[in-house]
């Protein structure tokens, strides 16, 4: 593995989800005695990159929610985070966004691949234009093929043009499979879940993983906890033990994309065979930090 490699924290914005929503059957007075919620039954949530430097590569892992959105669409899901923060977080280490060798899109949804273009002119055009972008193929198709239920959370409309500005230039590589390579010169792999939307893809190294809506906050990590927003909650149950097993086996430290309080931890299983967060590492409330494991 490269010895010379850094990895960041980015969080460019809070957003607020419906906490019923982002716990699905849990009985409000549980959930809400760990994450509250405000008066409108939201709950405040972090979007949170890992972005990865190594030599001449820079790697940024999914977008957040963007910050083109209009009035309405900002004051339901209370977004809140500066004007173009990706570019301000890769000024604090001397980056542009034109430096961003490669960008890997967990999956579609509008929360995790919105900050993928800014609009300039009235036109959706990429923030990363030397990027080259990773995606799962079949969760790409399925995006645009998706059901009735979750089509919602798909806006082709943002990203659409985007992905189409990099295919015309052949900046895309298409990942498929349940597992695979990633980026194999950094030691960058990966492995899907089913259960939240289908083909997630879960980038990971020899010391971290992105859990992005599979276990979007510690709180999460209770088997049953899962999404209201997950079109499988069944398959989601088993696809956190197998993921949850596998951190545990690789001693890896976990990324909670959307969890404001602590941005990561490693996983225990004690006799009973629940699952738990051990060395848990608090949230830095700022647009970049560089993290040491």
């Amino acid at each position: 593995m490269p010895s010379n490699k850094v990895n960041y924290l980015l969080w460019p914005a809070n957003f607020k989800l419906d906490g019923g929503a982002m716990f699905g059957i849990i009985p409000k007075p549980l959930w809400n005695r760990v994450h509250p919620s405000d008066e409108q039954n939201r709950i405040e949530l972090a979007l949170r990159l890992w972005m990865i430097e190594s030599g001449k590569r820079l790697v940024v892992i999914d977008t957040g929610i963007g910050d083109y959105h209009d009035q309405k669409f900002n004051t339901n899901f209370d977004v809140k985070g500066p004007a173009g923060p990706l570019a301000e977080a890769l000024s604090k280490i001397g980056k542009t966004t034109n430096d961003v060798t490669d960008l890997v899109i967990s999956h579609l949804h509008f929360d995790h691949v919105g900050g993928i273009g800014v609009m300039e002119e009235g036109e959706m055009v990429p923030v990363f234009k030397n990027a080259r972008l990773h995606l799962h193929k079949d969760h790409y198709h399925y995006a645009y093929h998706a059901t009735d239920r979750d089509s919602g959370s798909f806006h082709i409309k943002n990203f659409g043009p985007v992905i189409e500005y990099y295919k015309e230039r052949n900046l895309v590589t298409w990942h498929q499979g349940a597992q695979g390579e990633l980026i194999p010169e950094l030691g960058l792999n990966f492995l899907t879940s089913d259960g939240h939307t289908p083909h997630l893809m879960h980038p990971y190294d020899e010391k971290l993983i992105y859990m992005a809506d599979l276990i979007p906050t510690a709180n999460h990590i209770h088997v049953p906890w899962v999404m209201g927003y997950d079109i499988s909650p069944g398959v989601t149950t088993e696809d956190k033990k197998r993921f949850l097993d596998f951190i545990i086996a690789h001693d890896l430290t976990a990324i909670f994309e959307h969890d404001p309080n602590q941005w990561g931890s490693k996983i225990s299983l004690d006799k009973r065979g629940r699952y738990s967060a051990t060395d848990i590492h608090p949230a830095k409330k700022e647009l970049l930090t560089k993290i040491e494991i």
